[in-house]
Order: structure tokens, then C-alpha cells, then sequence
């Protein structure tokens, strides 16, 4: 994922630190170490009857920290938000040896400067995570999943477009396009009145069994893993649009693309990585970057190719926490 993984005479590695520091159910609040797979936090909220709604891809291989130090999220990121929305405090190391401490276990903490939001999404570059703090959110009662399939993408953007503009706020909605064909998913928690005025508010969707909505959801959360082990000289694309774009965007993909349509953010599936690359630089609606590729391109490709007028200001934060790039050099997206 990102930028190329550049040898070094000395790497860190925080896979030990794997516990539960604190953790309120009452207070819908958890501390964990960053070394803590993301399976085992995600099963001790289960017990509670509560989660962490992230639904990161290769959620069985991750760490809690490289979830955050990579920001990567999933289809109920429209109603919960990333991990920005969820992370309320963190503990991180500098490269002068300094344990800084950031937020802390409230969910409403607005007390000085909020430097855990710089750490999302870094890769590592600025300082290494050693603690998160997050809020959990209790499940809901019941859970059913919606689909509708279709060979029009005007139709399903505006079978979309109904779902935003109406009273319901589901958890996710998913725009799959493969082979031509297009398969809108909507995603609602609640009670059973709430679920049946989905089923109708939803006119031409069918109303998925639970195990087939589990297997369905578990199957789009990990569509890069599983793309990318079919296809070992593949690429992903990520696009970042406006919701207005979206259609525009999955229409333009090429190939395979799944959309989180209620958000906004788009996948590309490419069977090689200069394929993908080439489409990234031509793309002109939201903001490409080449999310996963093989190794050998991340070293010689432009991921990025328009990474926007912040980019001065990154180089800068960047090199007040590293001022010799010796953290991750490259590794957000190469221009990093």
C-alpha cells in the first residue's frame, strides 16, 4: 500500500504492544496499544455488544496502529465517519525520544492542540503510534441489508440519490460495477419498524437473509485484498470526488470499481499497475492516488498526481517532526 518500502539499517517494529490499556463500556470509551490486531479489538467490542466501525480492508492482518497510520476505512464510513471521527486521544513517539500525548478518554475533548489528527494517514512518517484512545459505538438492535441490481448506472446513482435525499440515514451504501452490470447495497440498523419502513421506502430492492448480507459485506469490505491476490501485478485506485462525481467516476473506471456512493470515495481494479497508473494522471474528476500496487512500480511511478495546493504545508509539518527524513521516507504516496 502507498509509497515504496525503502531499506533501512534500522527498523522499528511495535507488533508487542498489544494491550488493553482501559476500557469503559459505560462510557463508550477505549485505550488500546497500537501493536493490538484489529481482529482481537474488534471481538472484545463484540462481547460487549458494541464496535469500531471502521471496517478496514485485511481487517484479519492489521494492527490497530497501522489501521490509523494508514486511514483506511470501510462501507459504514457514511454514517460513522473515519478514523479521524473515531480516534479521541493518542500516544506517539517523536525521533528525540519524547512520549507525546494527545486528547485523551472523553469523546468531546477540545483541550489544546489536536496533533492525533496529524498522525492519521501519515504512514509512519512523522512519529511512531504507540497508544490510540477511541470512541466505540453500541451495535445496533437489528441490521438488514437492501440490494438492487441494474445494467443503467443513471439508475442506480439516482435510486442513490433518493436514498441521500430521503428521512433514513442507513449505515452504507455501496455502488458495485462489474461486467456492466451495477448493484446498489444500502446497509440500515435499528428496530424492526424502522428496518420495515426501509423495506418500504426502498422500492425494487430485495431484502438480504443475515447470513448472506454477512458473507456480502465481508466480501466488499476485503474486494482489494481479494483482487489483489488474484492478480499479483494488479493496482488499485483510489479517487476522492464529490458525490455529484461519483457516477462519473465508476462510469470512467475501466474495469471493476466499487464505490462508497455515500461518501464519495472510489475504487478502481486494474490488472497491471501501469494500466492503472496512466488512468490516475488522466483522471480529471476528484483526486486519484495509486492505493496499492506491486513494489518494483511504488519505486519509479508517480502515485499522486495531483496532490493539491496543501502539499507545501505537508512538506513542512513533515519536516518539523523529521527534519532529516529518516521515518518512512516516500511512503505517503511517494511525495513524502
Amino acid at each position: 500500500m502507498a509509497g515504496p518500502l525503502t531499506p533501512a539499517e534500522t527498523e522499528i517494529a511495535l507488533a508487542g504492544l498489544r494491550r488493553v490499556l482501559r476500557y469503559e463500556p459505560r462510557d463508550l470509551t477505549i485505550s488500546v496499544e497500537a501493536g493490538l490486531p484489529w481482529a482481537g479489538l474488534s471481538a472484545l467490542l463484540e462481547n460487549e455488544g458494541q464496535m469500531l466501525p471502521l471496517d478496514p480492508p485485511f481487517a484479519s492482518q492489521s494492527t490497530v496502529g497501522g489501521v490509523v497510520s494508514a486511514n483506511t476505512s470501510g462501507p459504514r464510513r457514511r454514517l460513522y465517519g473515519s478514523a479521524r471521527d473515531m480516534v479521541i486521544g493518542m500516544r506517539f513517539a517523536t525521533l528525540q525520544g519524547k512520549l507525546i500525548d494527545s486528547g485523551g478518554m472523553v469523546v468531546k475533548n477540545v483541550a489544546g492542540l489536536d496533533m492525533a489528527k496529524l498522525m492519521i494517514g501519515s504512514f509512519g512518517t512523522l512519529a511512531a503510534i504507540a497508544q490510540v484512545n477511541f470512541r466505540v459505538y453500541p451495535k445496533p438492535k437489528l441490521i438488514r441489508t437492501f440490494r438492487w441490481q441494474g445494467s443503467k448506472r443513471e439508475e442506480a446513482i439516482a435510486r442513490r440519490d433518493a436514498v441521500l435525499r430521503g428521512p433514513l440515514q442507513p449505515m452504507a451504501i455501496d455502488l458495485l460495477k462489474e461486467d456492466g452490470e451495477y448493484t446498489l447495497l444500502v446497509e440500515a440498523g435499528g428496530s424492526e419498524a424502522v428496518l420495515a419502513r426501509y423495506g418500504r421506502e426502498l422500492d425494487g430492492f430485495e431484502a438480504l437473509d443475515e447470513n448472506a448480507a454477512l458473507d456480502l459485506w465481508l466480501a466488499v469490505r476485503e474486494t482489494s485484498p481479494t483482487w489483489l491476490a488474484a492478480h499479483p501485478e494488479g493496482a488499485v485506485v483510489r479517487v476522492s470526488c464529490t458525490l455529484s462525481e461519483v457516477g462519473t467516476v465508476i462510469d470512467n473506471l475501466p474495469g471493476p470499481a466499487l464505490a462508497r456512493a455515500g461518501t464519495g470515495v472510489c475504487y478502481g481494479y486494474f490488472e497491471n499497475a501501469e494500466s492503472a497508473g496512466e488512468w490516475a494522471a488522466s483522471n480529471s474528476a476528484g483526486t486519484a492516488v495509486v492505493e496499492f500496487a506491486p513494489q518494483s512500480y511504488r519505486e519509479r511511478a508517480t502515485l499522486w498526481p495531483a496532490p493539491g495546493n496543501d502539499l507545501g504545508l505537508m512538506k513542512q509539518v513533515k519536516h518539523m517532526f523529521d527534519p532529516q527524513g529518516i521515518l518512512n521516507p516516500g511512503r505517503l504516496y511517494g511525495q513524502i
